[in-house]
């Protein structure tokens, strides 16, 4: 899971970085609401934690621009304000959660856990497109080229969690923890093998082909040029 932090102080903003990178997210960290804004509209991210007093351009501008561009990720504000008004025009402006400073590290993460169960709730006849391969997550089926594809449930969860980050190379020890729940072994081939197997169903017949090993980083799916 991908999550950005829009916070300017420092000491506040290096301490979520490193908690929830501990907590096995994956961060990106901006100190000012105009680079949040850039951030979170040209990268995927599952959750955003937004402080409202920014440089730049304050939490409520950011807010509001990323729902007028069709963003819907789940957004967490962060702020030391806490009147009920500002509380309800956050969640007026579509913010999803207010957390006021200070805070318990342990509340705020049992917070994101919830936003994030919330949002994964599969929407009906959703379906996830990399060139002619699709998966229809109410379904439960992947067809590529219109031929149905079997897959086995850990192989399914494999190729959702691919596709949903398409072009982003995924490493090893974040697929281990979202589709076994386990934390990486340097030890144990269970990825390879699982990337061997879905490549053998969903490349191997096809061009062009859309899994990539990086050496040394993980995996991606992309369609290519």
């Amino acid at each position: 899971m991908k999550i950005l932090v829009v916070e300017d102080e420092p000491k506040t903003g290096d301490y979520l970085k490193q908690g929830l990178s501990e907590a096995g997210f994956v961060v990106d960290l901006a100190r000012d609401g105009l680079d949040g804004l850039h951030f979170a509209l040209s990268e995927a991210y599952d959750l955003t934690i937004l402080d409202v007093s920014l440089p730049g351009m304050d939490g409520w501008d950011v807010l509001k621009m990323l729902r007028g561009a069709g963003k819907q990720l789940p957004v967490l504000f962060l702020t030391a304000r806490d009147t009920v008004d500002e509380r309800v025009k956050g969640l007026e402006l579509g913010a999803d959660d207010y957390l006021v400073k200070p805070f318990a590290f342990a509340e705020l993460l049992a917070r994101i856990r919830t936003l994030l169960r919330r949002g994964s709730v599969v929407k009906e006849a959703e379906v996830l497109q990399v060139a002619d391969l699709a998966l229809d997550l109410l379904r439960r089926r992947v067809t590529r080229a219109g031929e149905r594809i079997d897959l086995t449930a850990k192989e399914f969860m494999l190729l959702e969690l691919l596709m949903r980050r398409q072009g982003e190379v995924l490493p090893r020890s974040l697929i281990a923890s979202q589709v076994w729940d386990m934390n990486f072994d340097s030890d144990t081939n269970v990825i390879e093998v699982a990337v061997r197997r879905l490549r053998a169903k969903i490349d191997d017949r096809f061009t062009p082909k859309l899994i990539r090993t990086v050496r040394g980083m993980g995996y991606v799916i992309e369609a290519g040029d």
